[in-house]
């Protein structure tokens, strides 16, 4: 027994464990495991800044993970390039106890690639490392340092990012060298910046957290940007692959951009430029220049993703993009940009934060971190165009759910505009459908439907633009999940305006649509567009609800019934009208024709958490209507 107490002893004492705390499951503080997969039990994020081209990153942490939904909270991922340098990396894995069962260093991860499948050249690398642990729990405690090579952009400190993990000790601190000034924006930061100044005569600015309680996914929650404790950091002065600059506020960040990242690479060769020309030469309107210009570019690139050194912020030449074809979102606007100068039309290259979540650039704090992605914009007079340029097929003018309604800085010669990309509204956002079914005394039923989409639910058949037919009868089943579906034909076209529509003719049977039993058939009223369960309920809500897009989906069916049949039951009219949006429907018997109607609206914005509860009902009723059946008696 002594020898075991002593060889425990030595576990905890040895030289591997020097320095380090002692991580036990039943030291965690209360409160802390309640809806929690990990326990972030200490974190410390340092950024030290020597000089404008040489910082080191440190992270030391430690985390217990208490079941399998928080591995991914324990597993380490480090990307490298030429800027970015690994010096060390080193960890233990300990059991519940706090007992070390295994050691890693930076030979045990494995290394990899960063390239994209849709990238021509990208200089980055990965190394990550994946705890094999199935006995929970565990802690796993690391350090890595990082040499950078460059000051333009620090990462963001974000102690608790994901749902279900909760933490009890994290700090972040910058540390740099005398004159050496940083900007920061704090968001949900409940303590206190600590400024000071390292024995070493370094100046340092310090946050710190303790006993943040993790927090649930809810459905229909605010971007975690505005959830989410963070801290994000930014230089006045900087260095990056020997470019060297500096800027406070949007204005500045755009006027740099423009001459240090972009001046002199826009230049189109004279004999594409000839071309421009003369396809222009008859066009009055600028902007019907600007179309066809874009048209041709289109047409003559397409998408490869360029990310080599300063590359990864600056495009490739313009003519560089017309010689080979291709070029990534930096190089294609600044191509288009060049194209547009030719026939004398002004435009902008603009960052954006791309996605279908609507994430805005800060507008009062500057920072190279936000943006993934960038579109034109074209400032014609009293009408401002935006223009997606690494889609081939997209229209002119049309920026879909991709950047739609969010706050993006446009570069310019004056320097930064912050401006704000087109709103969609639900009204806008449309599904339109008209269908006609027969039904014969068998449940056979042969259908019609034209179906309109417009502004972002444009995109709701893009999978089919362009496809063969066959490609499209194939997923029209996926789409239209309706039993012994048989597709005699489908169309479907585009209408490819500013505000664009296509429109899906589609012609088709289903055998045993209608179910019969003894005397009554049984028709679902809707099998093409239901909601078949409604949404998650969430007892003790605690965010505020948030719709980020509006729709608007109308339904048109006129059923003509069979033979020898009559209505027994159908739907009757309801409609619900709550903040958040209108669900209604309507049947109307004329003969041996019932017309059912069905209208959904949902209304982008944030509603009070409590509306979360009829948001629950209005789904639920929804759907329950959605599987109702029209029910006809044999006469």
């Amino acid at each position: 027994m002594r020898f075991f107490k002593m060889l425990i002893l030595l576990l905890l004492t040895g030289p591997g464990a020097v320095g380090r705390q002692t991580y036990t499951v039943a030291s965690i503080p209360p409160g802390l495991s309640s809806r929690a997969s990990a326990v972030v039990r200490n974190m410390q994020l340092t950024i030290e800044v020597k000089d404008l081209e040489n910082a080191t990153h440190t992270l030391k942490k430690s985390v217990t993970v208490l079941n399998k939904n928080g591995d991914a909270e324990a597993q380490i991922y480090l990307w490298y390039d030429k800027t970015r340098q690994i010096k060390s990396v080193r960890g233990t894995i300990m059991n519940e106890f706090g007992l070390p069962i295994n050691r890693f260093s930076e030979k045990d991860f494995k290394d990899q690639s960063a390239i994209s499948d849709f990238s021509l050249y990208e200089d980055s690398r990965i190394k990550y490392y994946r705890p094999a642990i199935t006995t929970y729990p565990y802690t796993v405690e690391y350090e890595y340092e990082v040499k950078v090579k460059q000051t333009l952009s620090f990462p963001d400190w974000r102690p608790n990012p994901e749902p279900g993990v909760s933490v009890e000790k994290a700090a972040f601190t910058v540390k740099a060298k005398p004159g050496f000034e940083i900007r920061y924006l704090e968001n949900n930061f409940p303590g206190k910046l600590v400024k000071g100044t390292s024995a070493d005569g370094f100046s340092t600015w310090s946050w710190e957290v303790f006993n943040m309680k993790a927090y649930r996914d809810e459905p229909f929650s605010p971007n975690e940007e505005v959830l989410m404790t963070s801290v994000q950091v930014a230089p006045v002065q900087f260095s990056y692959d020997g470019v060297k600059g500096s800027f406070t506020n949007w204005d500045e960040f755009g006027r740099w951009v423009y001459d240090k990242l972009l001046t002199g690479r826009s230049a189109i060769p004279p004999e594409t430029a000839a071309q421009v020309l003369e396809m222009t030469r008859n066009v009055a309107s600028p902007k019907e220049k600007a179309k066809k210009i874009y048209e041709y570019m289109q047409q003559k690139t397409r998408y490869i993703s360029v990310q080599v050194g300063i590359g990864g912020f600056q495009p490739i030449l313009a003519s560089e993009v017309d010689r080979t074809g291709y070029g990534d979102c930096k190089g294609l606007v600044n191509y288009m940009h060049g194209l547009l100068k030719v026939a004398g039309i002004k435009s902008w290259y603009t960052v954006v934060e791309a996605g279908n979540a609507k994430v805005s650039a800060s507008p009062h704090f500057a920072s190279m971190n936000q943006g993934n992605h960038v579109i034109l914009c074209v400032p014609f007079e009293r009408d401002t165009t935006w223009l997606e340029c690494t889609n081939q097929k997209i229209p002119f003018g049309f920026l879909s759910d991709f950047t739609d309604d969010r706050l993006v800085v446009a570069c310019t010669e004056n320097g930064g505009k912050v401006m704000r990309t087109p709103v969609y509204s639900a009204a806008m956002n449309s599904q339109v459908r008209e269908a006609k079914f027969t039904l014969d005394s068998r449940g056979v039923l042969s259908g019609e439907m034209v179906t309109r989409f417009a502004g972002t639910q444009y995109d709701n058949r893009g999978e089919l633009f362009n496809s063969p037919y066959t490609e499209q009868v194939k997923k029209l089943h996926d789409i239209y999940v309706i039993d012994n579906l048989e597709v005699k034909s489908f169309k479907l076209t585009q209408d490819k305006q500013i505000n664009p529509v296509a429109t899906e003719q589609l012609v088709f049977t289903a055998e045993g649509y209608g179910v019969t039993n003894d005397k009554r058939m049984y028709i679902p009223v809707n099998e093409v567009n239901k909601i078949s369960s409604g949404i998650r309920e969430v007892n003790n809500r605690v965010n505020p609800v948030y719709i980020n897009r509006g729709y608007l989906d109308v339904d048109k069916f006129i059923f003509t019934l069979p033979e020898g049949f009559q209505p027994e039951s159908y739907p009757q009219d309801m409609k619900v009208e709550k903040p958040f949006g209108t669900f209604s429907i309507s049947s109307e018997l004329k003969g041996n024709q019932l017309t059912y109607t069905r209208t959904m609206q949902i209304n982008q914005g944030t509603y009070p958490a409590g509306k979360y509860q009829e948001l629950f009902e209005f789904y639920q009723l929804a759907a329950d209507v959605d599987n109702r059946k029209l029910v006809l008696l044999k006469k």
